[in-house]
């Protein structure tokens, strides 16, 4: 095949193999427009190489050269084998002739897509056949609302257990559409515990009982949950930052809900996970994409869905149900979180992290130093040793390490090894 002419000779590689294109690390990278090949050479899968150099994929369980450790919290990092299998079927998905990104949601290659991810979560969560799964938009952030709209009346009481920043909001947004209460606030510790659940005075009457399994602010996170004592028995839990990683029994939830941008996928999805019993008893004033109701009965639907996103969380699935389900994937997880975590504790306080050591999270953990003034060093060091995203949340400051499913255990290593270094050389 002929040699692509440019400032950096490419070759146009066998069109049999799968479509890959590899970035050559140029500060003057070629600029190769695809659309000036013929329309033969167009139509056909490519792989385009540099001619003097080919970049290698590297391992999975290594970092990429090219690639840095993503510590942020959401979007976050995302399985690197996923991603490649990703950029493989990006151009032609599966022999479709279209990328997932061009196909109609409501036909046939969509259909196979949001339906193997439906059951490939279902599958993951155990979850029972009473539970509609819907994959939807608006983030969690929009659930604050949705929910009381279509569990409450206007005059129902709701409980709310706020442990840190997204409870409250939660709260603040049910109180337009419900009548809230906040049984319990760690405010004034500074979110750092999680109540005795026997000390919790609920309201019999309330509608729900409404947690945040895991803060992803502050670093706190249920390890069992509450029973409801209302009348419906009804727990309600926002688990956007520790979504599918560790079992959870689905059976004691009336409702789970969770930004996918975390755990699952890029951000755009929100997974609802709903009793069907639940469904079809909104308030009036409900807008139509806030209905239940209406994506249950077009099987999240009823509007375009995003499609690419939901296709991304399906090969997240695949990738969790292929490491051993979720039992496999939390031992993983509680690993990465204790070297991380004794790594703070046993710094003689050069270090700190706040949370009570029985809540802490294993999927966002929070650190000071003890020298405050040196954080932003921190940061910007670690930042040179291509580890991102560490700075603490705005409200909170400090640092913050989100170690979600996809990091591996070579970047919690990495962190932990610059965290001693740091200190040997500012304590």
């Amino acid at each position: 095949m002929a040699t692509a002419t440019s400032p950096n000779s490419l070759l146009l590689q066998n069109p049999n193999r799968s479509t890959t294109i590899h970035f050559l690390k140029n500060p003057n990278p070629a600029r190769v427009n695809v659309f000036n090949l013929s329309p033969s050479r167009r139509n056909k899968s490519i792989s385009i190489t540099c001619s003097t150099a080919q970049v290698e994929r590297p391992p999975s369980n290594a970092q990429s050269l090219d690639r840095v450790f993503n510590f942020a919290a959401g979007p976050a990092t995302l399985p690197e084998n996923v991603l490649m299998k990703a950029e493989s079927e990006l151009y032609n998905w599966r022999g479709s002739g279209m990328s997932v990104m061009e196909m109609s949601h409501r036909g046939k290659e969509f259909m196979s897509i949001i339906q193997k991810a439906e059951s490939d979560l279902r599958a993951l969560l155990n979850i029972p056949e009473e539970y509609a799964v819907l994959f939807l938009q608006g983030g969690a952030t929009s659930q604050f609302a949705a929910i009381p709209l279509n569990l409450c009346k206007p005059d129902d009481p709701v409980d709310y257990v706020v442990t840190g920043s997204w409870g409250d909001k939660a709260f603040k947004e049910a109180q337009k559409f419900c009548k809230p209460s906040v049984i319990w606030s760690g405010k004034s510790e500074k979110y750092t515990k999680i109540p005795s659940f026997d000390g919790l005075e609920q309201n019999p009457d309330a509608k729900y009982l409404h947690i945040c399994a895991n803060e992803t602010i502050h670093g706190v996170e249920f390890k069992d949950y509450p029973t409801p004592k209302n009348n419906d028995r009804l727990l309600i839990a926002d688990m956007s930052s520790n979504f599918c990683s560790k079992p959870v029994d689905v059976s004691k939830f009336g409702l789970i809900y969770a930004g996918a941008q975390k755990n699952v996928g890029p951000s755009g999805v929100t997974i609802v996970i709903v009793r069907k019993d639940l469904i079809g008893n909104a308030q009036e004033i409900t807008p139509i994409m806030f209905d239940y109701k209406i994506h249950v009965e077009n099987n999240s639907l009823y509007n375009t869905p995003p499609c690419y996103g939901i296709y991304m969380c399906g090969l997240v699935f695949e990738d969790l149900l292929a490491q051993g389900g979720l039992k496999e994937v939390e031992k993983k997880n509680i690993k990465k979180a204790q070297i991380l975590y004794d790594a703070i504790d046993e710094s003689n306080g050069f270090y700190r992290c706040p949370v009570e050591k029985s809540v802490r999270s294993l999927m966002n953990v929070p650190f000071t130093l003890e020298k405050s003034d040196l954080e932003a060093e921190f940061v910007k060091e670690a930042a040179k040793e291509k580890m991102v995203q560490l700075k603490g949340h705005r409200s909170v400051g400090g640092m913050r390490a989100s170690i979600y499913n996809a990091m591996p255990l070579a970047g919690v290593e990495k962190l932990v090894a610059f965290m001693k270094d740091f200190q040997a050389r500012h304590a």
